[in-house]
């Protein structure tokens, strides 16, 4: 009896909990409203079942409970039992299936006036492209990606020329039309989904994906990858912004195309020495930095980093926390070299800048330090070499009071907070895996040994210690 009661209890608490449950489905943002109603269909049909069984499992425990001087009855088959059970089980199975047929058929059935845009998805990182003024997709091949050309882009194809390359990942939809996304991978298995459209689809290698939504909401939306896709799966996060017609027409027209990103003007060196004038006083005449002055070492930095962290300071996603002290100090310079000319020159100059000996300054165990950077590898590279494709930067050769800073800013919230840094979010996931400051001067530690090159190589003798 106590065992038929705790299964009518635990029944009695699984309901309850489905019903005043404080977690919901997000706010629907699409017209996938049908989704929501097969999913509430699926709750019931198993709902059913659930108490169904439970109640009936409950009753034979009570019925047949052990008797010494009752026989049990042995009976193999029964007919009527194995229709009714039979006949039950084909609806419910045909109440799961057929709503959802019907809706997968409208799901891949496109409207003629569906506009076009592609997203592709990368470890961890997503793009958005645009067809131009031509309203046509140029040709793209996986063989033609590169650091400069991450979509792979024939440029020798016309109707690629007006294509609209968005690289940040957040992407733009106008409210209340319908919309085609063209789905495809650089790398391994992705998934595009975001909760609030109701719409998921598998981004597969070699192939492209599509399904289609008419967003019905105004408002910012996450996306994420529903595809175990790497160690830095958790990180590969993206929004979709939907908005206005008017509005969306604005934002395209704001964003480059690829003609104009292969057109660029080659940077000067030159021209990006005499800009570097104004970094002399704090980063030193060949990039070496001056911690008195709270300023890095910079030499050989990425150009593409360089050009991302000054824009940062110039539209207060960086050095506008007041926490941020030293951050506020870069702002006047980077607006110094708003022109994107001038901005290319001089992340041009810095990057070609020998890479400098940086005074270690932190001690730590590197043996443990190495176990947590495999996480941080996974973007910037096993030797700390940085990845472009996945914009990270390189963190081999900086000075490591720099780096300990960073990662308690990001911590903190002083770094990544911001709604139009892209990036720094996955940072501030990624620092919470340190837990207390031992943690971050190991890591801190071991990539001090590292040389930014992929090598084979054994850690100092003495890295197993605090020294």
């Amino acid at each position: 009896m106590a065992i038929a009661i705790a299964v009518v209890v635990l029944l009695v608490a699984t309901v309850l909990f489905h019903v005043l449950s404080p977690w919901n489905l997000t706010p629907l943002a699409s017209n996938w409203g049908a989704i929501d109603a097969t999913i509430n269909l699926t709750f019931w049909v198993t709902g059913l079942v659930l108490i169904a069984v439970n109640l009936f499992m409950a009753w034979c425990i009570v019925r047949y409970r052990y008797d010494e001087n009752r026989r049990a009855l042995y009976e193999p088959e029964d007919k009527k039992l194995e229709a009714w059970l039979v006949g039950l089980s084909t609806l419910g199975i045909a109440a799961l299936l057929v709503p959802g047929l019907m809706i997968w058929n409208n799901f891949v059935h496109v409207p003629e006036e569906a506009h076009e845009i592609e997203v592709v998805g990368s470890q961890w990182h997503w793009y958005f492209r645009y067809p131009g003024e031509d309203g046509v997709f140029g040709r793209s091949d996986p063989r033609l990606i590169s650091d400069d050309n991450p979509l792979g882009l024939d440029p020798n194809d016309p109707a690629g020329q007006d294509d609209i390359i968005v690289m940040t990942p957040r992407g733009y939809l106008p409210v209340d039309r319908p919309v085609k996304l063209n789905l495809r991978s650089r790398d391994v298995l992705h998934n595009f989904k975001v909760a609030n459209f109701r719409a998921k689809m598998d981004m597969l290698p070699g192939q492209v994906s599509y399904f289609w939504i008419t967003p019905t909401r105004i408002g910012e939306y996450d996306l994420v990858c529903a595809q175990l896709c790497g160690i830095g799966h958790f990180a590969m996060r993206g929004s979709v912004h939907v908005v206005s017609e008017e509005d969306f027409e604005a934002w395209l027209a704001r964003q480059p195309t690829f003609a104009e990103l292969n057109g660029q003007r080659e940077p000067d060196l030159a021209a990006g020495q005499r800009h570097y004038a104004n970094c002399i006083a704090c980063h030193g005449n060949e990039g070496q930095g001056n911690q008195l002055l709270n300023s890095p070492a910079i030499a050989g930095m990425e150009a593409w980093y360089t050009k991302r962290q000054l824009a940062y300071f110039r539209e207060g996603i960086r050095g506008a926390h007041p926490d941020d002290e030293y951050g506020r100090q870069m702002v006047p310079f980077a607006t110094l070299v708003a022109d994107p000319q001038t901005e290319r020159d001089l992340a041009a100059y810095i990057e070609q800048m020998p890479p400098v000996s940086v005074e270690q300054t932190i001690t730590g165990n590197a043996r443990s330090g190495e176990r947590l950077y495999r996480t941080c590898g996974a973007c910037h590279g096993r030797d700390g070499e940085g990845i472009f494709g996945t914009k990270a930067p390189r963190l081999a050769g900086l000075d490591d009071w720099y780096q300990k800073r960073q990662l308690q800013h990001f911590q903190s919230g002083v770094r990544g907070g911001h709604p139009d840094d892209h990036y720094g979010p996955q940072m501030r996931d990624m620092s919470k895996i340190l837990v207390n400051d031992e943690a971050i001067r190991n890591v801190i530690a071991y990539i001090n040994t590292l040389t930014g090159h992929e090598q084979s190589r054994a850690l100092p003798e003495l890295a197993g210690r605090n020294d």
